[in-house]
């Protein structure tokens, strides 16, 4: 198990509560994120009883559970239960002595076949219902469909309020990765995360359990591990999308994350780029962001503006290298040539908006204390208007948080750059930003930390001139993956 140190402890205490009254948990996350690995361990831990769902009709899943409930108990006969009614009534029985953990994986495919079954699980649930008062059951329902999982305990669903635990598996952050996969020179971390992120299983179950040694391998590791057309990762992008039950028209989502992988971030954009209206788009949108692979941020200067961006660097990395060429990827040797033809789009499409979200949550979760006055409550993107020179200055970091009085006030204005020498012009912009935002009245602007943040080098001169000043600070790759004394 490799950092799921705060997952496991609080489903140990979730399993392990003697307190009367059976349980209800939701575990939930993307697909290969190590959600069954947890709970196959917690249920082994315990002596506890672990149901896998399968894509089956509703009389197959309800023998199948009969079948290993008759197993679990020791039943001379495998029940045969009529309905789903008895099999929550058999698992609530299973607690009544003590503490019994009762994980039903892939519940989205049960209810698929039985659309009743929450609310089943509402009725054996109920606050007085003396099957659950006399049972000390601790069921997990667990399932990967995020746009499902994230209704199930929302709004007016029937299991509102009913759960004790709800958890969300996430992806391991740019820093896990690099450890995860044994990545010590940080230039490589970053190029390896850009392309396969933080999920686990891309290491063991398809990549054959190794990344590349060097920068030297990079591009053959590509190569073979992501473009070739019999790894397991070259379709993985277009499976996460069919994975979601919610998304019926593959074709339309695709185009909508090309757009935003194309750098089209508005909602504006991405309809020009499908060349429909944005209120065409307004559903998919939602669903994206439901099943968790875009995100919607708010400018932080224009609350009326917003953008999105991918979070799976797979699917970015689909739609940006993989997609276009996708005719000559399936045709056999062909890898090779597509990956250097794809080195511009790469390094400046995919790269480099990943480094400034490195960087983005480099300064919410990793900066020391010292850098800020106060820590960063948000760490977001924003567009700052110049009407003297008649342009916009995109800020790549803000950083904000809130005043001794809980006003929220301005921290940080910050610059990153993945190829670029970071340069004093950088500087000189960024100054120019802070006095155009202190001009405006923008709370904390006046004294806001400025940020440089490079993937490449750093000019002499912008070292002297940060030597000079406490309010510039330069950040480097050794610095983002916490590699310096």
């Amino acid at each position: 198990m490799f950092d799921r140190e705060a997952e496991w402890a609080a489903l140990t205490r979730f399993a392990a509560d003697t307190r009367a009254g059976a349980t209800l948990g939701v575990v939930s996350g993307r697909r290969r994120q190590g959600k069954t690995f947890l709970l196959d361990a917690l249920s082994k831990a315990g002596s506890g009883f672990f149901f896998e769902a399968t894509e089956a009709t509703d009389a197959e899943s309800l023998m199948r559970i009969g079948a290993l409930l008759g197993a679990f108990t020791g039943a001379p006969f495998p029940p045969r239960p009529a309905d789903w009614h008895e099999v929550l009534d058999a698992l609530l029985a299973l607690g009544r002595r003590e503490p019994v953990t009762v994980v039903i994986d892939e519940f989205p495919y049960l209810v698929k076949a039985n659309p009743s079954l929450p609310s089943v699980i509402q009725a054996a649930f109920g606050p007085r219902r003396a099957e659950r008062v006399g049972s000390q059951t601790r069921l997990l329902l667990c399932g990967s469909a995020m746009s499902f999982m994230g209704r199930l305990l929302s709004g007016t669903a029937p299991l509102r309020g009913r759960a004790a635990l709800e958890m969300l598996v996430q992806t391991l952050d740019y820093r896990l990765a690099a450890q995860f996969w044994g990545i010590e020179d940080p230039a490589l971390a970053v190029l390896l995360y850009t392309v396969v992120g933080g999920t686990p299983a891309y290491r063991d179950g398809a990549a054959g359990g190794r990344g590349p040694a060097s920068i030297a391998e990079f591009d053959a590791w590509v190569v073979d591990n992501v473009l070739d057309r019999f790894s397991p990762l070259f379709r993985e992008a277009r499976y996460l999308l069919a994975e979601e039950p919610d998304i019926r028209d593959n074709a339309v989502y695709h185009s909508v994350l090309a757009a935003v992988a194309e750098g089209n971030a508005t909602r504006g954009g991405i309809a020009g780029y499908l060349g429909r209206k944005s209120t065409d788009i307004s559903h998919h949108l939602s669903v994206l962001e439901d099943t968790g692979l875009l995100t919607r941020e708010i400018d932080a200067f224009r609350p009326g503006r917003s953008f999105y961006r991918i979070n799976e660097p797979l699917i970015a990395f689909y739609h940006a290298v993989m997609r276009p060429e996708w005719s000559r990827l399936e045709r056999q040797g062909r890898a090779g040539e597509v990956w250097q033809a794809s080195t511009r789009r790469f390094l400046g499409g995919v790269v480099g908006p990943r480094f400034e979200q490195i960087c983005r949550d480099w300064t919410l979760d990793h900066a020391p204390s010292s850098l800020l006055v106060t820590p960063p409550t948000h760490v977001g993107y924003g567009v700052v208007n110049d009407p003297q020179n008649k342009t916009n200055h995109e800020v790549d970091i803000v950083a904000t948080g809130l005043d001794p009085a809980g006003a929220r006030v301005l921290l940080a204005l910050g610059e990153a750059k993945w190829q670029d020498q970071m340069g004093l012009g950088h500087l000189r912009r960024l100054e120019r930003v802070r006095e155009l935002l202190t001009r405006a009245g923008q709370p904390g602007a006046e004294s806001a930390a400025l940020l440089c943040f490079s993937g490449a080098d750093i000019s002499p001169a912008l070292i002297q001139a940060a030597a000079d000043r406490a309010d510039v600070h330069l950040i480097g790759l050794d610095e983002l993956y916490g590699r310096t004394d």
